[in-house]
């Protein structure tokens, strides 16, 4: 996993959350789904090109559901953008970068 993305748990989720100068996109995966695995790249490259504007994390459904169940997270991929601590946006499923970048533009500064 690249260094510029967190890895949250139950244990650091609520304080990560509420900590984060930036917004924070959460990705809510596990290690048995396959587009979980595919963007995967796609968020390094994000969380490394957007470094100091937005936070990649990733939470593991799989060892962390409750944190899932809170959020009703029904199906993985799912990535919830927290902005002052608390979610502002929910996308679902596998997207490609420029797609998540689109989507995403509401929370990143406009000199890209």
């Amino acid at each position: 996993m690249a260094q510029s993305i967190l890895t949250l748990t139950t244990g650091n989720f609520d304080e990560t959350i509420k900590s984060s100068d930036t917004p924070i996109l959460v990705d809510f995966w596990a290690e048995w789904c396959g587009p979980c695995k595919a963007i995967a790249p796609v968020l390094a490259e994000i969380a490394t090109e957007q470094a100091g504007k937005l936070s990649i994390a990733k939470l593991n459904v799989d060892e962390h559901g409750d944190i899932a169940m809170r959020f009703s997270v029904m199906s993985i991929p799912t990535l919830i953008v927290f902005k002052d601590g608390e979610p502002a946006k929910r996308l679902v499923g596998a997207k490609g970068k420029g797609q998540l970048l689109q989507e995403l533009a509401e929370f990143l500064p406009a000199s890209q």
